[in-house]
């Protein structure tokens, strides 16, 4: 059964989350699933209803902050993140946690296993999207960095003044991925598909703008791949919507030990393929569970 909780952080702000406890006991082990930009918890519905590590897993889904029931008018950002997400295995008595995250998520789940060393037992990466990969206008609007964070600051002091909107629409996940899904199977299905969830448009129906700005900042903020000893596993888009394809499997020879998986889909397997990806994540972590050895050195055994 899953368990609603949130934990209060020292400066206010709450932040959600749920919990599903292993079936089979107490297994010492945690996977943590993070959503991706303009995301919420709602995008594990699926996954959580089906995999099979909830048998020997306790399984853990978080609204970062600042998204869904974590909501905030402060800051935002990786910092927060993953010293939230280090509260929260805190709370929950977990030591260390395999991290699984969609795209942003992914990208929150790299820092933290460059912040939070120890605490990074592995990672499963769901299409993490790099700048040196990026293509087209998504390359520029990683340049203008900056000008992003400049205009966020605006915003949230503009909210701070009382221009904001008072309600935000909750976004539901699961059922938007079972409308796409049906609707997929011909060409111009896919165009419509990638438009909608690749619209900036859509995503600031359902999110915060300042958050939002400031969220395009923190997607494509560098990490050192080459310092993360944690053992990887990562699932990366055939589509290529945001990065190139070989660009991208470029910069991940610098993570250590990263097997790295091709699914054939466009930026969201979760969406798309969410059977092949959540036999991938369960056949990794069967993996590291087999072999402490792997999983307490923090590498991949050949």
């Amino acid at each position: 059964m899953e368990h609603a909780r949130t934990i209060t952080r020292d400066d206010g702000a709450t932040v959600a989350y749920r919990v599903t406890r292993a079936r089979a006991g107490a297994p010492g082990r945690i996977v943590v699933l993070l959503h991706g930009l303009a995301s919420n918890l709602t995008r594990w519905s699926e996954f959580v209803e089906h995999t099979a590590l909830a048998d020997r897993w306790d399984v853990l889904r978080v609204d970062l902050r600042g998204h869904g029931d974590s909501p905030t008018t402060g800051a935002i950002g990786h910092a927060l993140w993953c010293d939230d997400l280090a509260a929260i295995l805190d709370a929950e008595g977990h030591p260390r946690a395999v991290l699984v995250g969609h795209s942003l998520g992914a990208q929150v789940a790299l820092h933290f296993a460059v912040r939070r060393a120890t605490r990074a037992a592995g990672l499963a990466l769901i299409d993490p999207v790099f700048r040196e990969a990026l293509r087209g206008k998504w390359r520029l609007l990683a340049a203008a960095g900056p000008a992003l964070q400049a205009a966020a600051a605006v915003v949230r002091a503009a909210n701070a003044l009382g221009l904001r909107r008072r309600t935000i629409a909750r976004l539901d996940l699961r059922a938007l991925d079972e409308i796409a899904r049906r609707a997929l199977g011909s060409k111009e299905a896919e165009a419509e598909f990638i438009r909608r969830y690749s619209s900036m448009r859509a995503d600031l129906r359902s999110f915060r703008t300042a958050h939002y700005l400031q969220e395009l900042v923190e997607m494509f903020r560098p990490v050192p791949l080459d310092a993360i000893a944690a053992p990887a596993l990562v699932l990366l888009s055939a589509g290529g919507t945001f990065a190139d394809p070989d660009a991208m499997r470029r910069c991940l020879q610098r993570l250590p030990r990263a097997e790295v998986q091709r699914i054939d889909c466009h930026h969201w397997p979760l969406t798309e393929k969410p059977v092949e990806v959540r036999q991938a994540i369960e056949d990794w972590c069967a993996r590291l569970e087999s072999n402490p050895a792997r999983e307490a050195m923090g590498v991949n055994a050949d």
